[in-house]
């Protein structure tokens, strides 16, 4: 955005570097105020502002919550270089002339700051905003956002270290008991990064006389305080789920995964926004509530050590164990025979719908029932000779 008026032609702030994706604790923002006038301008002052704060805002019934803290304030006045001034500091601007002001500050050291963060009801900006004060004329002011990640290791021992846990609950029919599920689950570790693999251990049982199924999720939770309230929101970022469990059943998740989508650390130094993230394991309990098993988990933004070329290394085996698949697969000569296949297949009890889950990532339990169903016609195929032309078409 370049601000323009009948006299000033171009306002802006760019920074040094324009590749720079995000900036942390430490770190020197550093940048230039671009000035173009069409007509000749007296100006008294240009001030550049660095400002970062976290705010929360939301109605609670007819009373509007809000609160506010404030992580980075930096002002300062800047010069142009060789430049004459007026005897009270002003200068004169003349059309034709790209004048550019510099200008650089730091930022506060680690454990001042906060990642930057955009939610529902609230976020954390930070910002560097240009003043161009004029005798007689409004002030002009330009602001341009910069992102602010604070670095996360997950390689310390507390992260490192595994966590898990069990739950159980009686299930029950108009209050007649119907025996009970359970799960128990572990995982490797508590930190993780974008892209890193969760492994899941986990044991389910259901003795119940119902279907059940398990699931696992990461769900993020958002909470935001103000005015002495609390409001959070929760939601589910990616998913996977097993097999059904029928009564008297179990099953059994060793190394079962979930990736760690696209995600923004976890804010856990900011007194009125929190993010947090945890690995929830349940089972779907069809007419009852879920059971649910909370792992927690830290998002960092330094993986764990080995993980770039643990994965790297998987990678290139599996791209090598492809190639060396295709290479050993060849094209058949002949076409398959179906001499040995009815052409009127049936199947006794097709598939219909048992129960409804109710995550929408799930599919339905199916039973059989007594219907008469046929496949349709066997597709056509191509038959190739061994010079991969293509012969005839049934």
């Amino acid at each position: 955005m370049v601000a323009m008026t009948k006299k000033v032609k171009t306002f802006e702030v760019t920074f040094s570097d324009p590749s720079k994706t995000y900036y942390c604790s430490g770190d020197k923002v550093a940048g230039k105020i671009i000035v173009e006038v069409l007509e000749v301008t007296r100006v008294s002052a240009i001030r550049v502002i660095g400002a970062g704060c976290a705010k929360v805002e939301y109605a609670k019934g007819k009373q509007r919550c809000r609160e506010e803290i404030e992580y980075l304030k930096y002002e300062e006045v800047v010069h142009l270089d060789d430049h004459p001034q007026d005897a009270d500091g002003s200068v004169t601007l003349r059309p034709g002339n790209r004048y550019e002001y510099m200008f650089g500050f730091e930022l506060p050291q680690q454990g001042q700051l906060v990642s930057s963060y955009k939610g529902k009801f609230g976020y954390v900006q930070y910002h560097v905003k240009a003043v161009m004060e004029r005798p007689s004329e409004p002030v002009l002011e330009f602001k341009k956002y910069f992102e602010v990640e604070e670095p996360l290791d997950v390689n310390t021992p507390d992260l490192l270290s595994p966590a898990g846990g069990t739950k159980e609950k009686k299930v029950t029919c108009m209050f007649i008991p119907d025996g009970q599920v359970s799960l128990s689950a572990k995982i490797d570790r508590k930190g993780y990064c974008e892209g890193e693999d969760i492994c899941i251990n986990a044991k389910f049982e259901n003795t119940c006389s119902r279907i059940v199924v398990p699931k696992a999720a990461i769900i993020a939770k958002h909470t935001y305080q103000a005015n002495g309230r609390t409001k959070v929101r929760c939601e589910k970022l990616s998913a996977v789920r097993g097999n059904h469990i029928i009564s008297g059943m179990g099953d059994t998740w060793q190394g079962k995964s979930i990736r760690v989508p696209k995600l923004k650390p976890s804010i856990l130094g900011c007194n009125i926004i929190r993010v947090e993230y945890a690995l929830k394991i349940y089972i779907h309990i069809p007419g009852s509530d879920k059971l649910i098993l909370e792992l927690p988990l830290i998002i960092g933004t330094i993986p764990c050590n080995g993980f770039s070329s643990r994965t790297n290394s998987m990678s290139s085996q599996q791209s090598s164990t492809a190639s060396n698949s295709w290479v050993s697969l060849g094209m058949p000569s002949a076409p398959p025979s179906y001499s040995d296949i009815a052409s009127n297949c049936r199947l006794d009890s097709p598939l219909t719908p048992l129960l409804d889950d109710y995550d929408a990532d799930d599919s339905p339990i199916f039973i059989r029932t007594h219907s008469e169903f046929q496949y349709p016609p066997l597709p056509a195929y191509s038959e190739v000779d061994e010079d991969r032309r293509v012969l005839q078409v049934c």
